[in-house]
């Protein structure tokens, strides 16, 4: 289940497609309910779920995100609870109770060396540096347990994107999520500076590898049948429920008309959900502006070469663990 608690955000970042303005959030009440009816209409003790909190920026409503977290600590049905955030909301508080919930992965996003990270990240008036931020909370981050950093890369910070990632090697984070960015226009030499990007990142990565030393990449571990958007129960902060969260772009909103599928006071069933997913793919192909979907399957294609050729160091990285586990 995607859970989108809040559209309202309190960044205004370079590259992020997400309509904020004017919507409303969903209430404690609300996704307590959303919580369940996933639990037990979409997913079993058997074969248990994930839910995924987004937004907007989550922890502008904490009190939502707790009552979801609490609600989703009580179900076996529900396997892990994810909560994406910009780090703004985060306290070491915040961090305790992460520490507390052994369901919850908190992946907060940076993007690399304070220079770049600022220049993408464009706080609202009154909003403090969110890379200071990060910075202010350092020692508690590295003894989080189950945090991972996305490296999220624009197309203006390709050329830099393997620097980035040393800068957070270089910070102490071990767990690492890469995000392109998707659903905007790149230019050839930009796609061509994140292939390269990309190379030197895997260099590391494996070299990191070969050397014993831990390092996890949640991108070896995740599939989705459309890049960034997230497919399955998606209830959105208007309390909608749709079967994906294209809808979340301001230049796609025009298709949450065609992807609503119920509410969380009618929800739909698992049948009528499969069914209204698999025409998500020809909406955004029909759509979009042709240069914007060639870009964005583009940089996919990058991310998916990295994920290739990680994937046989990663399986030699882990039988030398178990090896000198077993040993």
């Amino acid at each position: 289940m995607i859970l989108t608690v809040t559209r309202a955000c309190n960044l205004r970042c370079a590259y992020c497609p997400t309509a904020k303005d004017g919507w409303p959030s969903l209430g404690p009440d609300d996704a307590r309910l959303a919580v369940r009816l996933f639990a037990e209409r979409y997913a079993s003790a058997a074969v248990p779920g994930d839910i995924k909190m987004f937004g907007g920026e989550p922890l502008l409503v904490p009190e939502v995100v707790r009552a979801a977290m609490d609600e989703a600590a009580a179900r076996p049905e529900i396997r892990r609870i994810y909560l994406s955030t910009n780090g703004l909301g985060l306290d070491e508080g915040w961090l305790d109770h992460v520490a507390s919930q052994p369901k919850v992965i908190l992946t907060l996003s940076l993007d690399g060396r304070p220079e770049d990270h600022r220049g993408l990240r464009r706080a609202l008036p009154g909003i403090p540096d969110s890379y200071e931020r990060m910075i202010q909370l350092l020692p508690i981050l590295l003894r989080t347990p189950r945090l991972v950093i996305t490296q999220t890369i624009a197309p203006s910070t390709a050329p830099r994107a393997a620097q980035n990632f040393e800068h957070l090697l270089d910070l102490g984070f071990r767990a690492f999520n890469f995000l392109p960015g998707y659903f905007i226009p790149w230019r050839p030499e930009q796609l061509a500076s994140l292939h390269q990007g990309f190379a030197g990142i895997g260099r590391r990565i494996r070299q990191e590898w070969a050397e014993g030393r831990r390092l996890y990449v949640r991108n070896l571990f995740t599939w989705a049948p459309l890049p960034f958007f997230n497919t399955g129960l998606v209830v959105d902060a208007d309390r909608s429920i749709h079967p994906s969260n294209v809808g979340l772009s301001g230049q796609l909103d025009g298709l949450r008309g065609r992807t609503v599928v119920g509410s969380l006071d009618e929800p739909p069933s698992p049948e009528a959900l499969r069914e209204r997913a698999e025409q998500v793919r020809g909406m955004l192909a029909e759509v979009l502006p042709e240069r914007v979907w060639e870009s964005t399957l583009s940089a996919d294609a990058a991310l998916t070469e990295l994920v290739q050729e990680l994937t046989p160091a990663w399986l030699a990285h882990r039988r030398a663990r178990q090896r000198a586990l077993a040993g």
